[in-house]
């Protein structure tokens, strides 16, 4: 995994020692680690983002790790931003994907929203 920010991944990565923690991690990295071999063979990370995520799922992530695991490669790995990017517009409901790569922000892909969605006027 090519990462960028190793100081910022040590440390994140130091502050979650806990099993649910490492899955994070154990994910991240695999996730990465298929992207970064589909992408060597000149796929796009859009084209392979998704299926490679199915792929590194190999113990039943919830939607927090998932984001959590974006969230780090977004910050530590080299391909972090268009991952960031990719992410953020697929799970947006609304506009708020494109508001988050605005801002440099992760969307929680974790958050249900209930109730009538508001019509665009």
């Amino acid at each position: 995994m090519q990462i960028i920010d190793q100081k910022a991944y040590d440390d994140w990565k130091a502050n979650n020692p806990d099993p649910y923690g490492a899955c994070i991690f154990r994910y991240a990295e695999s996730w990465a680690e298929l992207m970064e071999a589909k992408l060597a063979q000149g796929e796009k990370l859009v084209d392979i983002a998704d299926a490679m995520s199915d792929k590194a799922d190999t113990a039943g992530i919830t939607g927090y790790m998932y984001g959590a695991a974006v969230s780090v490669l977004a910050k530590c790995w080299a391909h972090g931003e268009s991952l960031r990017r990719w992410h953020n517009n697929e799970v947006q409901l609304g506009t708020e994907g494109d508001e988050a790569n605005e801002s440099n922000g992760v969307l929680n892909p974790a958050v249900l929203c209930m109730g009538k969605k508001k019509s665009a006027e």
